[in-house]
């Protein structure tokens, strides 16, 4: 990989990470789910009008659009709102890599192999020892949303594959456009109107850089460099730095937000990045496709949807 692109690969990286950071502060203005609808809105418009409609059928863009946009975005901001921390978060999410194995398995006939085995068996102890941690020091409720959340990843993951797109960023432009409406539905009823008006009146620069920053930077950009990275270079090659981001994303939060990093979150980090990176990177049979770790995105889920796109097709989905 030529030393710009390197470059590139660990910025998008970077990126996502602190997103997680950028969630935070974003959660202290908007309530979750509004503050998703947000960012699904702001990145879809006017981009849509800017790039074609990706080359795959209408029922894939609004499956993946309601797992990955309401089900993975609702489920992780309202737990990092209930107290589940945005370090911790990066690390948890990562845990997708191992339901999207498990997903595929049963829906798409992959064999999951000894080494992949093994690399969940490594997760699910990362997630224990991160469970056992929050629930000593935060509400474990939280926790579980974001494992939750991780779970919807794995379920858009699959679908993505199934879809197979060739392009990221006009696959997430495209997949932007369906969370919104839904989003704010249930914003209304769960959250209510008041709470909404309220957070989008007393809108200031902190609140109005969030959502810019997750809906263009971590969105946008990065799904686009993520994609112009998988159309030069194998998945496999590009996948791997996708594993940087829960470092970044606890790095920043750390830095940002003085949250603390305990022993218990240093061996669940071990113990979850190691179990990824076998998840991730072992070579599976029984399909054309082997599968990566999407996303956020961010981070591991991106490999999987471009990398699948990419492999696929071979033509060319995060944060």
């Amino acid at each position: 990989m030529r030393p710009v692109h390197f470059a590139l690969a660990v910025l998008v990286a970077a990126v996502w990470g602190v997103n997680f950071v950028v969630i935070e502060v974003g959660l202290r203005h908007f309530p979750p789910l509004l503050f998703s609808a947000l960012r699904f809105l702001v990145a879809a418009l006017p981009a849509v009008f800017l790039v074609r409609r990706p080359r795959v059928a209408l029922r894939w863009i609004v499956a993946v659009g309601l797992a990955l946009g309401v089900a993975k975005f609702g489920l992780l901001f309202i737990g990092m709102r209930e107290g589940m921390p945005a370090g911790l978060s990066s690390l948890v999410l990562q845990v997708q890599a191992v339901f999207t194995a498990v997903f595929a398995a049963a829906t798409l006939g992959e064999r999951l192999g000894r080494v992949r085995l093994t690399g969940m068996a490594v997760a699910l102890a990362g997630i224990a020892v991160a469970a056992v941690g929050q629930g000593a020091s935060g509400p474990l409720g939280a926790f579980l949303l974001v494992v939750a959340a991780a779970a919807a990843w794995g379920v858009s993951n699959v679908l993505t594959r199934k879809a197979a797109p060739p392009d990221a960023l006009s696959w997430m432009v495209w997949v932007s456009l369906v969370p919104p409406l839904p989003l704010i539905v249930l914003s209304l009823l769960f959250e209510g109107p008041a709470a909404d008006l309220a957070a989008l009146r007393s809108l200031d620069l902190s609140g109005l850089g969030a959502v810019c920053f997750v809906a263009w930077v971590a969105t946008l950009f990065g799904f686009g460099a993520w994609g112009f990275l998988l159309r030069r270079y194998d998945a496999s090659a590009v996948a791997p730095f996708s594993l940087l981001v829960p470092v970044f994303g606890m790095t920043s939060a750390a830095l940002l937000l003085d949250e603390g990093i305990t022993a218990p979150d240093a061996l669940a980090a071990a113990l979850l990045i190691g179990g990824v990176t076998l998840v991730s990177l072992a070579r599976g049979r029984g399909t054309a496709t082997e599968p990566a770790a999407d996303a956020a995105a961010e981070p591991t889920g991106a490999v999987q949807r471009a990398g699948t796109g990419s492999q696929t097709a071979r033509a060319g989905s995060r944060g």
